[in-house]
């Protein structure tokens, strides 16, 4: 199957289907991991990783495939693997071409969501509770101050704040420690 009927099947909503035509693709990866000393458990996660990105990608509606998805998958595996290992250096950064430097800040951006991701996971219940129903479900701070018994509007507006700034402070510690 070609990368046009793969991008087909995405665009039909009919994404189990093209990501298992993409995993026709993991042994090249897993050959790019092993030989930077990487062990087949670590070529899947970078695998994985990849095609979250893509995923992510695929969902944007700005977003174009200007490769095939083998040359996008190898490129974003790579900078996957390199950033795990911390082995860029300067002059590897500076000679990137345009592509690859699309591809590595998808690379970043994942990595920055992850983080968010976790931090967010570190809230207690209550904070993860108030913020879904703000964020996701759009409710109201009156609507949150009867769902979750506050006393008031003001006191849901105000758990609010705090819970940002929890996360916000988990999500600096955590990004401190993986710098």
């Amino acid at each position: 199957m070609n990368d046009q009927n793969i991008l087909e099947l995405f665009k039909q909503g009919q994404r189990e289907k093209a990501f298992s035509r993409l995993y026709s693709l993991y042994p090249k990866i897993e050959v790019l991991v092993l030989s930077k000393g990487g062990q087949k458990q670590d070529a899947s996660d970078v695998f994985q990783e990849a095609l979250i990105i893509l995923n992510r990608n695929l969902e944007k509606s700005d977003f174009k495939l200007t490769s095939s998805f083998y040359t996008y998958l190898y490129s974003v595996s790579r900078f996957i693997w390199k950033d795990t290992q911390k082995k860029f250096s300067k002059q590897e950064l500076h000679d990137l071409n345009t592509v690859e430097i699309e591809h590595f800040h998808n690379v970043l951006e994942e990595k920055k969501y992850q983080q968010a991701e976790h931090a967010f996971l570190e809230l207690g219940k209550r904070c993860q509770e108030l913020l879904q129903l703000f964020y996701l479900k759009a409710m109201s701070f009156k609507e949150i101050a009867l769902k979750m018994q506050f006393k008031s509007e003001k006191v849901a507006k105000n758990q609010k704040y705090k819970c940002l700034l929890k996360a916000k402070d988990i999500y600096q510690s955590r990004k401190t420690v993986q710098s």
